[in-house]
C-alpha cells in the first residue's frame, strides 16, 4: 500500500470566475492513488482509498497568474464529520484567503468498502464577490 494519495485539482481560474461555476471544464481532479479510480480528470473522480492512508489535496492554477487555494474540504453527512486537516479557523472572513497549500487527512477505520464518501470542496480566488467557488462530485471509496 502506498502511504500517501495525492489529489491535484487543476483549475482555470478565469474560467470558473466568469462561468461563476467550477463545472464547464474548469476543474478536473486527478489523482495518483494504486488503485483504478474511477472519473480521472473530472469533477466526478472518486478516488479509491484504503483505511490508514494520508490523503492530500492541492490546489494548482492553469495560468500561474490567477492563484487559486484550497479554501475547505469537509464531508457532510458522514458520522463525525470534519473537515480535513489544513483549514484555518471556522468563521473565516469571506475574503480572506487561507495560506494552506496542501490539504490532507487520515483515512479512517470505519470505512465500508465500496461505499462513496462525497465531500465538498471550497476553493478561494483571488478576493471579492463570488471569490469562492465549491464542487460536491467528488468522493473517496474504500477499497
Amino acid at each position: 500500500m502506498k502511504p500517501n494519495v495525492n489529489i491535484v485539482v487543476l483549475v482555470d481560474v478565469v474560467g470558473a470566475l466568469s462561468d461563476g461555476t467550477l463545472h464547464n471544464g474548469n476543474l478536473s481532479l486527478l489523482d495518483d492513488g494504486q488503485f483504478d479510480s474511477a472519473g480521472q480528470g473530472t469533477t466526478d473522480l472518486c478516488t479509491v482509498v484504503v483505511p490508514g492512508q494520508v490523503v492530500q489535496w492541492s490546489a494548482v492554477a492553469v495560468d500561474v497568474q490567477t492563484p487559486v487555494e484550497i479554501r475547505s474540504i469537509s464531508f457532510p453527512g458522514a458520522p463525525g464529520a470534519a473537515p480535513a486537516g489544513g483549514g484555518g479557523p471556522g468563521g473565516e472572513a469571506e475574503g480572506k484567503t487561507p495560506d494552506v497549500l496542501v490539504w490532507s487527512g487520515i483515512v479512517p477505520a470505519h470505512l465500508v468498502p465500496g461505499a462513496r464518501y462525497g465531500y465538498r470542496l471550497e476553493l478561494q480566488m483571488h478576493e471579492g464577490p463570488n471569490s469562492v467557488l465549491g464542487l460536491d462530485t467528488a468522493a473517496l471509496m474504500c477499497a
